[in-house]
């Protein structure tokens, strides 16, 4: 995975990478809820954000312990939460914890963890993977450590 990297000084890149980081760190202390909240505040767009957020990493991101918590909605049915399991497989994460609700109106608040220490492709690809899951609703990244 790490070939697919270059370290390069900050001080030749444009300023919005650091802004994306900035970003990311305010949504990720929970100092800000929301992504336009975080954008606005550091100065980006929220497009900017969305086109980088995955792909500007501080070189102690890319230890092998990166972690992300996950939360969805997911129809109550059988099988619903073993194909989001198979997709997150399938990406190359592993799964460390889950936190389910019990229903409620047919849909259960679903919280997992991952380890993406081996997961090839982005946060990005993963999310679009669960999307396309029958019965899974709108999965998001809580966290990324």
């Amino acid at each position: 995975m790490l070939e697919q990297y270059l370290i390069i000084h900050k001080r030749i890149l444009p300023d919005y990478y650091e802004k994306v980081i900035a970003a990311r760190k305010l949504l990720e202390s929970g100092q800000v809820r929301e992504i336009s909240q975080a954008v606005r505040q550091v100065g980006i767009s929220r497009s900017t954000y969305y086109k980088y957020r995955d792909y500007i990493l501080q070189p102690s991101e890319l230890s092998a312990g990166r972690k992300a918590v996950l939360s969805m909605l997911l129809s109550h049915a059988p099988g619903v939460l073993s194909a989001v399991l198979a997709q997150i497989s399938q990406q190359g994460g592993s799964v460390l914890t889950i936190t389910q609700s019990l229903p409620i109106r047919g849909e259960a608040s679903v919280t997992i963890t991952l380890d993406l220490a081996s997961m090839p492709g982005s946060l990005t690809e993963l999310l679009t993977a669960i999307s396309g899951v029958e019965g899974a609703k709108n999965p998001r990244v809580i966290a990324v450590e």
